[in-house]
């Protein structure tokens, strides 16, 4: 019996413990995403294609208003847009904003491997905005 037990201790070791912190993260995350303002047309990092699968959220502070990108797989991305109406930029991170308009009312922006496509009133040349986007877009205008 004395033989058994050390062997009864390793298998007890194969046991697979909760994770709550991991358990915890996934649930805030899931809320999250409920919580969501809106589905976003996006490329996450190391996705292929661009599909409805991230969201938005939009939340004003004293710097400025700012969006936050969240990843189905629980990651998300930060933009701050800026207040001289030039666009958006990273909110925090080391990581550049590559905002390019593709539309009159949507800009793509590229930053740490994603894409995400905005709703936006771009501006034209000579200074004139397209028309305005509705109240669920956002109001990033990059030149």
């Amino acid at each position: 019996m004395l033989l058994l037990a050390p062997l009864m201790l390793v298998a007890a070791c194969d046991r697979l413990v909760p994770d709550k912190v991991a358990a915890a993260k996934a649930d805030a995350h899931k809320q999250a995403m409920a919580k969501a303002e809106s589905p976003l047309d996006c490329m996450p990092p190391g996705a292929d294609t661009f599909g409805f699968v991230c969201t938005i959220d939009r939340r004003q502070t004293q710097d400025g208003l700012i969006l936050t990108l969240r990843h189905p797989d629980g990651g998300f991305r930060r933009l701050m847009v800026m207040r001289d109406g030039s666009g958006v930029a990273a909110a925090d991170g080391a990581e550049a904003a590559v905002v390019t308009p593709l539309a009159p009312d949507l800009i793509e922006v590229a930053i740490g491997g994603g894409r995400y496509r905005l709703p936006a009133t771009v501006r034209q040349p000579g200074g004139a905005a397209s028309p305005t986007p509705s109240p669920a877009t956002s109001k990033a205008k990059p030149s």
